[in-house]
């Protein structure tokens, strides 16, 4: 009867997984989703607990259970959006740790002869141990590239690909001779085997620039995933096995969704063919001059404008100007002026970040228009409002071969009557390569905190 009840529990859970997946492809339904989903998690732990045999171990489970649970509850309401990049990038790589654990106790006991086990049970082990430990160590360096902790010209070696090809065939003809010769698993050769998969993973991060870290959380999350559902494999445990496929294809599909927005190819990609180092934009700012812009000016073009699109960036989430942003749409929607915003899939430092990010403040989910939607409305668009985006609206990547975003699609903000852009400073985006946008004729700038310019915007469009 309990085994009956478990497994009904399992299915349940399954499905919930299933259709708050599904939930989270769209923002008007992406909160349910992640709820579901956690209801079906919760469901899926509470039917492992009541499996027989725990052999006094509900305690220890329990106890563990709650410390986890309590740093992360702290660890999700602390965090500030910018950095939430970072803790995606963490709570990945401790799952990948997870199965490195799973894995090596398992390896453990093989080795002391705790149980006997076929070729393709050492195979999955070894998988899991590797797979996981790629995604620990190779989340932790995105985390710590994407805080600024690491850059990647301290790290990254000459012909560090090809260094990266070698070492992976080594693993995995490694992996092969310890199925092959099972005997030749000793405890010494189980660590090396761990310390080399931990070591890859960090020098599988190293050569990928900074502009592509979004691809690679969503690769290692996928990872993760597949390490999952590999230790699901070692338990036999059904729900491991179907959340973590689920995980890995999801992530899988994101990883290349992303890569075709940026029209590149995974392989370029994790090559590191657009490091923060990446070739520079024929056009030079040395000789050229910028037009800025003063604020009562550019409050009475908004005022009385038709049209207004705003496209955020990874300054909009650095300034905390979210709010700001709002409250100038709202204004500006009180005078009749149609306001947009204009997302690129790759904006910010992850997946999603700048929808999660308008969505913190109530922005309408049917005034955000993917790539396509904006760039067919910019040449109907009085005023675009560029807050801290850089590299998705880079001209470089449709006229510039020599750049090493060409052929990337971007956000074709030059199409609208006029550009303004809010940035700190002239420095390049994340990507390391200057904006020919900052000196077109269409283009001015405003230069200074995007939340601070945003306010002081604001005031001024109230004195309209």
């Amino acid at each position: 009867m309990l085994g009956a009840v478990i497994n009904l529990a399992y299915l349940l859970g399954a499905l919930a997984f299933v259709l708050g997946l599904r939930r989270l492809s769209s923002p008007d339904t992406a909160k349910r989703g992640n709820r579901l989903a956690a209801i079906g998690m919760g469901i899926a732990i509470v039917a492992t607990l009541l499996t027989p045999g725990g052999n006094g171990t509900l305690i220890w489970i329990l106890s563990a259970m709650l410390i986890g649970a309590l740093i992360g509850w702290r660890a999700a309401t602390k965090v500030e959006m910018t950095a939430m990049p970072q803790l995606v990038s963490i709570f990945n790589g401790l799952g990948g740790a997870s199965a490195v654990v799973l894995g090596g106790l398992e390896l453990y006991r093989i080795v002391g002869g705790a149980q006997s086990v076929s070729t393709n049970e050492i195979l999955i082990l070894l998988l899991t141990l590797f797979i996981g430990g790629v995604a620990f160590t190779g989340s932790i360096l995105a985390y710590l590239k994407l805080d600024g902790k690491v850059w990647d010209e301290t790290i990254t070696l000459p012909r560090h690909s090809l260094i990266n090809g070698i070492f992976l065939l080594g693993l995995v003809a490694f992996m092969a001779y310890l199925c092959l010769f099972p005997a030749q698993l000793t405890t010494g050769v189980l660590v090396l085997f761990t310390v080399l998969t931990l070591i890859y993973g960090l020098s599988f991060v190293a050569p990928i620039g900074g502009a592509d870290m979004p691809v690679v959380i969503s690769l290692l999350n996928s990872f993760t995933g597949l390490s999952a559902a590999a230790a699901g494999l070692i338990y036999g445990n059904q729900i491991m096995l179907v959340g973590g496929i689920l995980v890995g294809a999801s992530g899988t599909i994101l990883t290349v969704l992303m890569c075709n927005a940026m029209n590149r190819s995974l392989f370029n990609v994790l090559i590191g063919g657009f490091s923060a180092s990446g070739g520079a934009s024929k056009t030079a700012s040395g000789d050229q001059n910028v037009i800025e812009v003063g604020l009562s000016d550019l409050a009475i073009q908004m005022y009385y404008s038709k049209k207004v699109m705003v496209v955020p960036g990874y300054g909009l989430a650095v300034a905390q100007a979210q709010k700001a942003c709002k409250e100038l749409d709202e204004l500006l929607e009180a005078n009749q002026v149609e306001v947009k915003y204009a997302i690129h899939p790759v904006a910010g430092r992850m997946p999603g970040h700048m929808n999660v990010l308008l969505a913190e403040v109530d922005i309408p989910y049917n005034k955000l228009l993917d790539l396509e939607e904006a760039n067919a409305e910019f040449k109907d668009t009085d005023v675009v409002i560029v807050v801290g985006a850089n590299d998705v609206v880079n001209p470089s990547a449709e006229d510039d071969p020599g750049s090493s975003i060409y052929g990337m699609p971007v956000l074709q903000v030059w199409n609208a009557k006029q550009v303004i852009v809010l940035k700190r400073s002239m420095r390049p985006g994340y990507a390391g390569i200057q904006n020919p946008l900052f000196f077109h004729e269409k283009t001015k700038m405003l230069f200074g905190d995007a939340k601070d310019s945003l306010q002081k915007l604001v005031s001024e469009v109230k004195n309209q």
